[in-house]
């Protein structure tokens, strides 16, 4: 007789493991506190306009891939996905930006035109990052983080020099233009660390960003919600919504027995939690809790993020689908998230359109826009300091583009540290997770199963890989396999 298996949450982590482990025969239920599955990948439709209110980069095509491929299936049978040309600009000024284009040799020519000498520098360094990303996809990320020997290849050996330095040094070693140094440094963010915190190794995401280039799945990432649910439903699982998990039932030999919602016991033999990982502890007694509050203390969480949801009754000009506003000073806003947790004086922001590549994204002839300032998790937050970086970043935005867009405004809707915290029970209010810096790679990250209560595991941003839409789905089928493995 298959085991039930009771899964909190409903994120990629969750989805991806639900699909792996009703492919393994396991009965999979999957709870989700929400009224829409998705997690923390949640949409908005307000008056024609759609938002993705979460992730909205789709780096690492061939991740997504894979995982489809497990289930003899394609991306394509369950949505449209497009190249973006350019993937992104980069804003440094009213007259000064960047264009990422859809090619390794257009972005040589960006860099060298930007700087003379660099396209050969970045031939050198994409080569090196390229080498890194089959490593990292190939031989490290798909391991579940139990022992320190795992990062041991005889690979990973001729690479030890790159976990001893970090992008920074790397980057401002070989490129003198402070423009390109900042867009060497961007795609670390998704990672969710300082560039000067982040290990050499992880340059992989450089080639995630110039040699994969980046995707836009048609009507929204949310898409890729409803492939994997329509993918998981098909298999077998059964999801439930609005249902909120009150207790992980522990019996008195430590066996996790079940949960609770609405003070009633569903029953399990086996519970997986892709919710916060914080909070998913929080709902054992503390005996059975694996980290101290001062563990978590202690840890470097990456950013959280003030996001406003935009509809403009016009379309926008001088700006690309995804817009990086570079235009203060990069370090400065590091600090303010990282050493010092307060609210930025100048924010860096970015800036989505995707209605510019989709149509159905925005009513005809108007704009669909998500802005996004990264600011420290378990700050202040406050209407008043919504409404105050809301017209810093649009009086800059007006300035930067040429145009009016304040006048332009249809509606606008905020989400924020409180709004991490109360949807998604999100460890001080974090967006992304915790940071991959050298001291929280791999094992030394929260592990998938608990050591102190039989038949639980854990998946998500917090536990391994990492943050970010393609090692959440990892992190599911890793979770997947060690649950297999233990119940053959």
């Amino acid at each position: 007789m298959s085991k039930k298996i009771a899964i909190i949450g409903s994120g990629f982590s969750s989805l991806s493991a639900a699909a792996y482990l009703a492919k393994k025969n396991f009965k999979v239920h999957v709870y989700e506190k929400n009224k829409t599955f998705g997690g923390r990948a949640r949409q908005l439709k307000k008056q024609g306009f759609t938002f993705d209110m979460g992730p909205s980069w789709y780096w690492m095509p061939d991740v997504f891939e894979s995982f489809y491929n497990d289930f003899d299936k394609t991306t394509s049978d369950f949505y449209k996905l497009d190249r973006l040309d350019p993937g992104y600009q980069v804003v440094f000024g009213e007259n000064e930006r960047i264009l990422i284009g859809d090619s390794l040799e257009k972005i040589f020519s960006v860099f060298e035109k930007e700087e003379k000498g660099s396209s050969i520098k970045l031939k050198r360094f994409i080569n090196i990052a390229k080498e890194n990303y089959n490593i990292a996809i190939k031989d490290l990320v798909y391991r579940p983080g139990i022992s320190p020997l795992e990062l041991i290849t005889k690979k990973t050996i001729k690479k030890i020099k790159y976990f001893l330095s970090n992008i920074k040094k790397d980057v401002y070693k070989d490129f003198q233009s402070p423009k390109l140094r900042q867009i060497l440094q961007f795609p670390v963010l998704f990672l969710g660390a300082k560039p000067s915190n982040t290990p050499s190794f992880y340059n992989f995401m450089n080639y995630a960003d110039f040699g994969l280039g980046t995707w836009h799945p048609e009507k929204g990432m949310y898409s890729i919600v409803l492939a994997m649910v329509e993918l998981a439903k098909s298999l077998g699982v059964k999801f439930y919504s609005d249902s909120e998990i009150e207790k992980i039932c522990v019996d008195k030999d430590g066996r996790a027995y079940g949960i609770k919602i609405k003070n009633k016991l569903v029953k399990a033999d086996i519970v997986l939690s892709g919710a916060d990982y914080h909070h998913s502890e929080s709902l054992l007694d503390p005996k059975y809790r694996r980290y101290s509050e001062a563990y978590w203390n202690k840890k470097t969480f990456a950013p959280s993020s003030l996001l406003f949801y935009i509809g403009l009754d016009k379309k926008i000009k001088n700006v690309s689908h995804h817009t990086l506003f570079f235009d203060v000073d990069f370090d400065e806003h590091a600090d303010s998230i990282y050493n010092n947790p307060s609210w930025p004086k100048d924010p860096l922001f970015y800036v989505n359109f995707p209605s510019i590549s989709d149509s159905s994204m925005a009513p005809k002839g108007k704009e669909a826009c998500f802005i996004l300032i990264p600011i420290a998790p378990g700050i202040e937050d406050s209407k008043k300091l919504r409404e105050k970086y809301f017209n810093k970043v649009l009086e800059r935005l007006e300035k930067l583009t040429k145009q009016n867009i304040k006048d332009n405004i249809i509606f606008s809707e905020s989400f924020c540290v409180n709004d991490f915290i109360k949807e998604y029970n999100s460890y001080k209010g974090n967006a992304y997770g915790l940071a991959n810096t050298l001291f929280q790679t791999a094992f030394l990250r929260p592990k998938l199963i608990s050591n102190k209560v039989k038949n639980l595991y854990f998946t998500g941003q917090l536990t391994v890989p990492g943050p970010g839409v393609p090692p959440a789905i990892i992190s599911g089928k890793l979770v997947a396999e060690l649950i297999s493995k233990a119940n053959p």
